[in-house]
């Protein structure tokens, strides 16, 4: 068989999803199905529009957080902390044991570990001059969720 290595900056979508159903197979196959369902809680105005908002998904026991936004006019009044909170209690709800989420915004990561999130990694000048810091996070079910 011939080959070739092909380089883009613009993957076709069709290619994309080939590649995460061919890992997700192999995945599959080598550590047992993930179960990997995505999981977003929405801040919307009275207009409908999003003022700030969480996405990722659960997976293997656990959520990863992908994103978190806050709107400016929403800074300071807990909501990333409000949004986790309703992340964990669903991904509790699907069984999971741990949450993790990164960040390179230093303020971000004090307020994760304001809601109980540990730093486990980090890499360093990423981007220059700053750090991603890998955090988690160990989830227990509230009262009367077991």
């Amino acid at each position: 068989m011939t080959v070739r290595i092909e380089t883009t900056q613009a993957p076709a979508v069709e290619d994309l999803r080939f590649l995460e159903k061919s890992l997700s197979a192999f995945n599959d196959s080598d550590v047992g199905p993930s179960g990997k369902t995505p999981l977003a809680v929405f801040v919307r105005t009275e207009a409908g529009e999003i003022a700030a908002g969480v996405s990722g998904y659960t997976a293997w026991g656990w959520l990863y957080v992908q994103w978190l936004w806050v709107s400016e006019s929403l800074r300071g009044q807990r909501m990333a902390g409000r949004m986790l909170e309703a992340a964990e209690r669903e991904a509790v709800r699907r069984g999971c044991h741990g949450a993790f989420i990164d960040t390179f915004n230093p303020n971000a990561a004090k307020a994760y570990k304001r809601q109980g999130y540990e730093p486990f990694g980090a890499l360093e000048d990423f981007p220059a001059g700053r750090s991603r810091t890998f955090l988690q996070k160990r989830l227990q079910p509230g009262p009367g969720e077991d």
